[in-house]
């Protein structure tokens, strides 16, 4: 049924402001603005306003290479009652003390700042999210982890902690748009953006994220409960490896279950698994870290670079030095299994 204006008494407008960093992911963007324009459209009036900002004021290009015309710079923002940084996790910004400064005193002074996907990496360089916690995609999970150690990374969709409020990705992004335009029409309005958009299911922003299981075509979540548990004390136990007779007794099964068990959901030993996930969360620090590879080996559990560097070239066809100088030098042949 569709919901006609006169059905809503007219609500306050809300001014969204999104940050936009060089190479920003445009899904987030897009998810993000699409459904609050719905909004606008059910209610008769306009509901939400969105602008963008960019540290300068020039205009950003996105991920996709599509221009977008900013509305102010950085400096020159004002009256929003939120701002969400959208980045991928190497982005900086040019004045690295202004800017950031800048946020601080947004952030202050009763704007709700927060951020989407990679934006989490600046926001955390600016200060704003020391000691808090926040929603980091499980694709940057190690490498930000290991760049801000004062932060605490949760696998949700989406985190509020006070007045910050961090969003995992392009779909979370949407449910938390829903979020706030259920808090602003109600659940009928949100329900029937959901349903323009397909949206197949209206997500708390709580529920954990969905990450995919090396060589299988399921998720996590859809493992069996040995190998989930198994699966779950190996991601919290990178830099400091454990033994598999030792996550077997913590799952609750013998090492041989264990090992039946993961052989028939991914096809691989739990040892191997296991360096897999090292491999990968090693690779994660190359691309989106300056860490030293020294450093790098050492928070996988690994004994020396070398050793490091020998496994990662078996797996991914490079070193971590070639891969972060080829990297480094041409952006944009980084690996989109590695991004969201």
């Amino acid at each position: 049924m569709t919901i006609h204006a006169n059905s809503f008494d007219p609500a306050p407008l809300t001014r969204i402001g999104f940050l936009l960093f060089p190479g920003f992911p445009m899904a987030c963007l897009t998810s993000a603005m699409e459904p609050l324009r719905a909004a606008n459209e059910i209610a008769g009036h306009q509901v939400f306003s969105w602008h963008l900002v960019t540290e300068t004021g020039a205009d950003a290009a996105a991920s996709a290479g599509v221009l977008f015309p900013a509305d102010a710079s950085l400096a020159n923002a004002e009256g929003l009652d939120c701002l969400f940084l959208l980045s991928g996790p190497d982005a900086e910004f040019e004045d690295q003390i202004s800017s950031p400064g800048r946020l601080r005193y947004l952030a202050r002074h009763g704007v709700a700042v927060g951020a989407v996907s990679g934006g989490v990496f600046p926001l955390a360089r600016s200060g704003v999210l020391s000691g808090r916690r926040c929603a980091v995609h499980w694709c940057y999970r190690s490498a930000f982890e290991a760049a801000f150690p004062d932060c605490t990374a949760v696998d949700r969709l989406i985190v509020r902690d006070g007045n910050i409020q961090t969003v995992s990705g392009a779909t979370a992004m949407f449910d938390l748009s829903l979020g706030l335009i259920c808090t602003a029409l109600g659940e009928a309005a949100m329900n029937e953006v959901a349903c323009l958009f397909q949206h197949p299911l209206i997500r708390n922003g709580s529920a954990r994220q969905k990450i995919p299981v090396l060589q299988s075509d399921r998720t996590v979540d859809q493992m069996p409960p040995a190998v989930k548990s198994a699966m779950s004390i190996f991601s919290k136990n990178i830099e400091m490896p454990v033994c598999i007779r030792d996550v077997a007794q913590m799952s609750g099964v013998s090492p041989r279950q264990l090992e039946r068990s993961f052989r028939a959901a991914t096809g691989l030993s739990p040892g191997e698994y296991y360096r897999r996930q090292r491999l990968k969360a090693a690779r994660q620090m190359v691309l989106f870290s300056w860490d030293s590879i020294s450093s790098i080996a050492n928070a996988v559990g690994y004994a020396s670079s070398s050793t490091l560097s020998q496994h990662y070239r078996k797996q991914f066809g490079v070193t971590p030095a070639q891969e972060r100088k080829a990297t480094r030098t041409h952006p944009s042949i980084r690996i989109a299994s590695v991004r969201p």
